[in-house]
């Protein structure tokens, strides 16, 4: 399944890269694609039939702080939006994100939320 290929010019978020996301139902994971280049995921389980556990994010080092992995989890977040889902979320980047746009705080499972401050583990 391929998400969004298209990123808007003008969108003030948007990484300086032609950014495709592609979910990948089989490994638990959205890939960011960068070219022929998988260089960003965000991993997950399937918990039910409407709800994902987002576990972590990751992006590889030469790609990092240039906004792949605000627009990774903002494609997936949508995704899981348009297919009715809420989230359990473990991923302290995740959080960062949801807080600093509190329009997809409604997508944070009430009854899971997951990490909701400090380290998962802790909490």
């Amino acid at each position: 399944m391929t998400l969004n290929e298209g990123t808007p010019i003008d969108d003030p978020h948007a990484p300086a890269f032609d950014l495709q996301v592609v979910n990948d139902e089989t490994l638990g994971i959205y890939d960011a694609i960068v070219g022929d280049r998988v260089v960003a995921g965000l991993t997950y389980n399937v918990a039910g039939d409407h709800r994902l556990e987002l576990l972590a994010t990751s992006v590889l080092p030469e790609f990092r702080k240039q906004g792949i992995a605000t627009e990774l989890i903002r494609r997936v977040l949508d995704d899981v939006r348009v297919q009715g889902k809420t989230i359990t979320n473990m991923c302290a980047i995740v959080r960062t994100f949801i807080k600093h746009n509190p329009e997809y705080a409604d997508l944070v499972d009430p009854e899971h939320p997951g990490a909701t401050q400090g380290h998962p583990h802790l909490s």
